[in-house]
């Protein structure tokens, strides 16, 4: 899969479909950083957990609820 075509703003959407994130930026070649939830809060994902871009969107291995459990709040290098 090609990490480049992760671009801002884009959905991140978890594996029972609903959005539960969106993009701010990728860093570097493992991590993706995204917006500020709504405690002002900027979380980071590893880009393994990415199994398709489609449609415009991030798709991820794991349940919304869980990816939230899972996420960290420095770059997962």
């Amino acid at each position: 899969m090609n990490t480049n075509q992760i671009v801002p703003e884009m959905p991140v959407v978890c594996s029972q479909g609903g959005q539960f994130a969106t993009v701010d930026h990728l860093e570097g070649d493992n991590c993706i950083k995204l917006n500020k939830d709504e405690n002002g809060q900027h979380h980071y994902i590893p880009t393994s957990w990415v199994t398709n871009i489609e449609n415009g969107k991030v798709i991820v291995d794991r349940p919304g609820e869980q990816a939230m459990e899972d996420w960290s709040e420095t770059p997962t290098h």
